[in-house]
């Protein structure tokens, strides 16, 4: 079996001397990576941001609270599975339920392009309605702004959402530990799969739908069952595998996967091999992964299986204290490659 450590080979980062930005900047990768970490950071840093985490963790005397914002510039708006509505409520939620918060209430702001059709615009509030509705969140506060035609592509949300931490543990990367187990809740690649084919008007024998979802409902039954999570992580833009990358360079551990086991659905693998993309890197709407310690690996996936979200949940890998900030992964053929970030965009504006 050949090792990918055993190989003197290195494959440097290409030049990003941009003097503008591109749409890598915002496709999840490594590019979007440096935009945080050379512009962002330095401008804004603070004890609370330094935690690299889907929100942010505040405390107000014995009160813990997460505090989380996203923007949705889908296109387009309306796509299997979903529209930019449920996206904007489900992705908000989640973003708070991997700091192991319990949502409470969102904000809303609306971004209009004059000639937007009031008929897709009032199916996007209801689909913001009937999700909100479904989480046990309220939209409390808002606001709207009409930019010109041609100026807007239609419709871009922002939302921001508060929920509240009421339990213990330090759901983050730096509370990753080795030894720890690396669950996944669900199959991956159909949300990013579903935005492509509808944009590139491709048909398949069968329709792929997003897996838009709110998995809060899932993560509050892991800590009700007094699961030990030591961190959550949404796979959104750059899919699986940047999710993890990102948590192995906070957590300065090794993380090592069995691509064997990552389960990916037929019709969007596919898909992939027909696009030349890798479903590790295909954004989802609707998965997250879990690093429990080894000994509760059984029971967590007991509790996720019982969930409608994650009843095709499993086991991919475990966290090595060497190889400090890497991804390794096992393939089909038994060879063990590096799991790098992409520097460039796979799939532009699918969230």
């Amino acid at each position: 079996m050949l090792d990918a450590d055993a190989l003197p080979l290195t494959c440097p980062l290409p030049i990003t001397h941009d003097t503008h930005v591109t749409l890598a900047h915002g496709g999840g990768g490594r590019r979007m990576q440096q935009l945080i970490e050379r512009m962002f950071l330095p401008a804004f840093a603070n004890p609370i941001s330094e935690a690299r985490h889907d929100g942010a963790v505040v405390a107000f005397g014995d009160v813990k609270l997460a505090f989380t914002t996203d923007s949705y510039v889908v296109q387009p708006l309306v796509f299997p599975g979903g529209d930019i509505g449920t996206l904007a409520i489900n992705g908000t939620v989640n973003d708070l339920a991997m700091c192991g918060a319990r949502p409470l209430y969102l904000s809303a702001g609306f971004i209009l392009e004059e000639g937007l059709p009031l008929e897709t615009l009032e199916r996007v509030v209801h689909s913001m309605q009937q999700a909100a509705a479904a989480t046990g969140v309220q939209l409390v506060t808002g606001d709207t702004k009409v930019v010109d035609k041609g100026k807007g592509d239609g419709l871009f949300i922002n939302t921001a959402g508060i929920g509240i931490i009421a339990h213990d543990l330090h759901i983050a990367p730096a509370s990753v530990e080795p030894g720890d187990a690396i669950l996944l809740s669900g199959d991956i690649g159909r949300h990013g799969m579903a935005i492509m084919a509808m944009r590139e008007g491709l048909a398949f024998d069968s329709t792929i739908e997003s897996d838009c979802a709110a998995v809060a409902g899932l993560v509050q039954a892991l800590l009700d069952a007094g699961i030990t999570i030591h961190c959550l992580r949404d796979l959104t833009r750059g899919g699986l595998a940047s999710a993890l990358i990102e948590i192995a360079e906070a957590a300065h551990l090794h993380l090592n996967l069995d691509e064997r086991i990552i389960p990916v659905r037929e019709d969007v693998r596919g898909a992939c091999e027909l696009l030349g993309l890798d479903p590790m890197y295909v954004a989802n709407e609707g998965r997250f992964v879990c690093f429990v310690p080894a000994a509760e690996v059984e029971n967590a996936l007991a509790v996720m299986r019982m969930h409608p979200l994650g009843v095709s949940a499993c086991r991919i890998g475990h966290v090595a204290p060497d190889r400090a900030g890497r991804v390794t992964m096992q393939s089909r053929i038994g060879v063990s490659r590096i799991v790098d970030m992409l520097s460039g965009e796979q799939l532009p504006r699918i969230c």
